[in-house]
């Protein structure tokens, strides 16, 4: 496990606010799982250029808590592609805002399938050069 995030720009970076915690006062796991498939969407939709849904997310692991005002960054990327569908690895960061250092909260593969305009599975289109 890396302890700096990594290289790039996040995909989505937002603030841990208080209507987002669980009865235990931390950010609740289902909030940053939300967080993550928008960032994977987000991957998925700009790698096929069109409309994508979730059809599966394995390998979910927490690693640390997240606190109301932690800075959120949510990096993906893809990690392969089939004929419809796409795997996109998500890292989840936090930093509180008393501090630079960040640490790794949250990690995941989404599975994606692109979909026509019917909402049928459709080839992803190949990479461009």
């Amino acid at each position: 496990m890396s302890d700096r995030p990594p290289a790039g720009e996040p995909r989505i970076r937002t603030i841990a606010m208080p209507a987002d915690t669980n009865p235990a006062g931390d950010i609740f796991g289902g909030w940053l799982m939300s967080q993550m498939d928008l960032a994977a969407g987000n991957a998925a939709g700009r790698r096929t250029h069109g409309r994508c849904a979730t059809v599966a997310v394995e390998a979910m692991s927490f690693h640390a808590p997240v606190k109301v005002g932690d800075e959120v960054s949510l990096y993906a990327d893809v990690i392969s592609t089939g004929r419809t569908s796409l795997r996109i690895r998500v890292e989840a960061w936090r930093r509180n805002q008393v501090s630079d250092e960040c640490v790794r909260v949250t990690s995941a593969v989404f599975t994606f399938v692109a979909l026509d305009a019917n909402g049928r599975p459709r080839p992803v289109p190949p990479e461009a050069p």
